[in-house]
């Protein structure tokens, strides 16, 4: 696990915290199983297609979650390996649309999907796996299908919202933190519920923990905003720069396009005209000195500092959970996310 997430030893830092280790790893492990299982179909192709992305890794952040979570109740029971599962199915699946969409070349450190066989395919595997998420989820009943639909319904929204953008009278910044909530917050609050509700634990943990993982995960994507712009692509799987390359807003050139000074107005109407250029197919290059700017602007710094605020919120929300080894498991969570290009 310390490998894939990169976070062990800060999330299982406490003495109490390090006891937990060995327990999640198991669990990971069996979620792994789950994975290489559920993802075999018998269409050759479908299946190359299927196991792609989750051959090439992954952080795995949402069956950590769920597998902390279900340690408010009865623990790692088939029951929580399996809607951890279909909740790392739904996060693929979310990937394969995303880089069509966002046309985004590098993921995880490969190709793209549609780099290799392309859109329709990429969106077709994608639609493959949601399918049969909500086929694991359904074994299951009633309250795991609405866990697993209203997820669903918040992360379309959340793609539909960042497709057509801002509406005249829409306050930029708050629409974005919204569309990051629904997008990637809905995702890991779902992770962090199932924990609970799989491991049938207390019902009254249930919302602390869905909102926790919702600010946690807005934290966590404001942070891969910041990661984007690095010129270190072994830090992030892709590209620098790629999603506003691909005309994608991010924090820190929302915070910038806020800022009267010469300087960043400036810098913002050069990136604009960046991405109009490689619209019109001009080499994605041409935003190389301008993003190398954004990754030094105070609009990045402030995009960390805003970060570390959702991070807090997110460690506030979990009051209601008792003091032991999973709530300080998970504010240490909160904090590395928030941290990881410190």
């Amino acid at each position: 696990m310390a490998g894939k997430l990169g976070l062990a030893d800060r999330i299982f830092a406490g003495v109490r915290s390090r006891k937990l280790l060995a327990t999640v790893e198991a669990g990971l492990e069996r979620v792994e199983q789950s994975l290489a299982s559920e993802l075999r179909v018998t269409d050759s192709l479908a299946d190359a297609t299927s196991r792609y992305l989750y051959e090439a890794g992954g952080k795995r952040v949402r069956p950590m979650l769920a597998i902390l979570t279900s340690q408010l109740g009865e623990g790692v029971t088939d029951a929580v390996v399996q809607g951890a599962t279909a909740l790392e199915m739904t996060h693929l699946g979310s990937l394969y649309h995303d880089d069509v969409m966002d046309g985004a070349d590098v993921r995880r450190g490969v190709p793209s999907a549609q780099t290799v066989w392309g859109n329709n395919i990429a969106i077709l595997t994608g639609d493959l796996l949601f399918s049969r998420a909500s086929g694991i989820m359904a074994r299951h009943g009633d309250r795991a299908i609405r866990l697993q639909s209203d997820t669903f319904e918040r992360l379309v929204l959340g793609q539909m919202h960042e497709t057509v953008g801002p509406q005249p009278g829409d306050d930029p910044v708050a629409f974005y933190l919204q569309v990051l909530s629904d997008k990637t917050g809905s995702l890991i609050a779902a992770a962090a519920e199932a924990g609970v509700v799989f491991a049938r634990a207390p019902q009254e943990y249930e919302e602390p923990v869905r909102v926790f993982g919702e600010k946690a995960g807005v934290a966590f994507q404001l942070l891969d905003d910041v990661l984007d712009l690095s010129d270190d692509p072994d830090e992030t799987g892709k590209v620098p720069g790629t999603d506003l390359r691909a005309g994608v807003p991010t924090m820190p050139y929302l915070l910038l396009g806020q800022r009267q000074d010469a300087p960043s107005r400036d810098l913002h109407a050069r990136i604009d005209d960046g991405v109009a250029r490689i619209a019109d197919g001009a080499d994605p290059g041409v935003l190389d000195g301008a993003l190398a700017e954004l990754r030094d602007h105070a609009a990045t710094r402030a995009t960390l500092d805003l970060a570390h605020s959702w991070s807090a919120e997110a460690i506030a929300a979990l009051d209601p959970v008792p003091d032991g080894p999973v709530r300080e498991a998970l504010t240490r969570f909160a904090q590395a996310v928030a941290d990881r290009s410190s």
